[in-house]
């Protein structure tokens, strides 16, 4: 299965970015750094619940065959 169309949306608290022009710069954006805490944690519990659903059998929804719109008529 392809998961390029239907990936999943990982969030966080708000934008999920830190702000400065280097590593130490970066580290001293605390929010920053707690929002990217905070999404990683998401993350990681995504995948944990989807490797349970897996192994109790469950399997990730079949894509459909991709439709195109043709605005040209």
């Amino acid at each position: 299965m392809c998961q390029r169309m239907q990936m999943p949306i990982i969030t966080s608290r708000y934008w999920n970015m830190v702000h400065g022009t280097n590593p130490k710069e970066v580290q001293q954006d605390a929010e920053g750094m707690q929002v990217m805490l905070v999404l990683g944690n998401n993350m990681a519990f995504w995948l944990n619940c989807k490797n349970v659903a897996m192994k109790m059998g469950l399997s990730m929804p079949e894509e459909p065959e991709f439709t195109y719109t043709n605005f040209i008529h």
